[in-house]
């Protein structure tokens, strides 16, 4: 069913695309942090943690600072980033319950626009949008290669008993009391594998980490596992602000891998990679670090602290070195951005537009309304957040109160001005009533609790939620 819808809007590049697989179509390499603030990054202002290896991929390439995710916590983040959709229409909308919300049949994905077009499509890392034994797992969606976590809440063990592994399981037995095999270090060796194997066709890595996302409670107490605490062993820090710092340098150096294996295969002038995170940081985080940055706001809030995220982008050639940008972008841009990159065809009905020319440094000019984002459909308060131009305004709880607030001079949002514009208001409520498509998986102000969800036979023998029925 799903190939021929696919074929329905893609036959006329698939055919073409296939036989000159890579002939003007860039290699696309998209690496997704977990957690990871605004400001956690060197390039982005942070003097405590070190980034080289990203802050280096930034000054050969383009640093935007005005770029979204497709939501305030994991998986509306991913769905908005996988179909293409803003937070209103996507499939999977909250994390919780994610289990009977995962993509179906009829979803398209990037991989699969991509994979269409001639690509070979591969991820590690965490999925969220769907299980073994659905159709929402990656490798029923596109990906031609899957080996981390489908499922959202085994993501939170860094020391696993298992890894999914395509459309069976890589075993860690007993990993998880010796904690000899770290899963990022695993999936680092997978995905520098993948582009080994791929080097001479056009292919897409979606590198989705889950560091410096906190962890299992069984695993440390800390919450941040981590092999080691170096380079800041001897900081006077708390042991949690170490492992924090070391998990991103940790990501960092891995980063680093991966950039110089392509430069290495010389795909460098052939191969966009983006180094992004799905959405702002957890409030459990240390404050040594001031990890939104100028920013208010945290992971599950629709302020700029909880959706604005770091997005460094480079290719040699196409993308300028060195280069600043504050084009707004969102998740929900990539899917027809990497198509016409491919030059395939992204689904007619879809939220995003190409920020291609954004890519390249050119005048870009939106061609859209407004950007909208929501949050606890299944929470007894729903938040929704609405951008138009410079004005961003949120509301807590439907029939709320509309805060507003003027980007262009206030990127803390600390000055609410909604008393002061009452047409920009009017205007944005408006765009709230008509933004989101109702799903009855997703009914607002329902609160899913846990019981009998958890006990699902989807989640026998697999691992146990850690923090129902808030999901994290």
């Amino acid at each position: 069913m799903k190939t021929m819808l696919l074929l329905s809007f893609l036959f006329s590049t698939t055919i073409i695309s296939v036989v000159h697989a890579n002939k003007g179509q860039p290699n696309i390499v998209f690496i997704m942090a977990d957690d990871l603030g605004y400001g956690d990054l060197g390039c982005y202002g942070q003097q405590q943690i070190k980034t080289p290896h990203i802050d280096r991929l930034a000054a050969e390439g383009m640093r935007f600072t005005q770029a979204y995710a497709g939501g305030c916590v994991c998986t509306p983040s991913r769905s908005c980033l996988m179909t293409g959709l803003h937070g209103g229409h996507t499939p999977a909308r909250d994390n919780v319950p994610h289990y009977p919300t995962y993509l179906q049949e009829t979803d398209v994905t990037i991989a699969e626009v991509l994979k269409q077009a001639g690509y070979r499509c591969g991820g590690i890392g965490k999925w969220s949008l769907g299980d073994a034994g659905t159709v929402g797992r990656a490798t029923r969606q596109g990906f031609d290669k899957w080996f981390g976590y489908l499922n959202q809440d085994h993501a939170h063990h860094y020391y696993p008993e298992y890894l999914d592994d395509d459309e069976s399981r890589l075993e860690l037995t007993g990993n998880s009391k010796s904690h000899d095999q770290y899963s990022h270090d695993l999936m680092t060796e997978q995905a520098l594998k993948f582009i080994r194997e791929s080097k001479d066709r056009a292919f897409f890595l979606y590198a989705a980490y889950t560091v410096p996302h906190f962890g299992s409670p069984v695993e440390d107490p800390t919450r941040l596992p981590v092999p080691s605490d170096s380079p800041y062993s001897d900081k006077p820090w708390d042991q949690k602000a170490k492992n924090y710092a070391a998990m991103i340098t940790h990501l960092d150096a891995d980063v680093g891998r991966i950039v110089r294996l392509i430069d290495e295969l010389g795909l460098a002038t052939e191969t966009l990679i983006i180094f992004t995170s799905d959405h702002g940081p957890w409030g459990g985080m240390p404050r040594l670090f001031d990890s939104a940055g100028p920013l208010r706001g945290k992971k599950r809030e629709l302020y700029e602290g909880g959706i604005r995220v770091p997005f460094i982008a480079r290719r040699p050639g196409y993308v300028p070195a060195r280069k600043l940008s504050d084009e707004v972008i969102a998740f929900w841009d990539m899917m027809p951005t990497f198509a016409e990159l491919a030059g395939a065809e992204a689904p007619a009905d879809i939220d995003g537009i190409s920020v291609a020319a954004a890519l390249r440094g050119e005048e870009f000019q939106a061609r859209r309304e407004y950007l909208y984002w929501d949050y606890g459909h299944n929470r007894t308060t729903y938040h929704q957040a609405v951008r138009i131009g410079d004005w961003k305004a949120l509301r807590h709880g439907q029939g709320g109160r509309v805060e507003l607030y003027d980007l262009s001079g206030d990127l803390a949002e600390s000055h609410n001005v909604a008393d002061q514009h009452a047409e920009i208001v009017s205007r944005i409520e408006q765009i709230m009533r008509t933004a989101v498509t109702p799903s009855r998986r997703y009914q607002v102000g329902k609160l899913y609790e846990g019981g009998p969800i958890w006990q699902s036979s989807v989640l026998k023998g697999r691992t146990e939620p850690s923090d129902a029925p808030e999901r994290e």
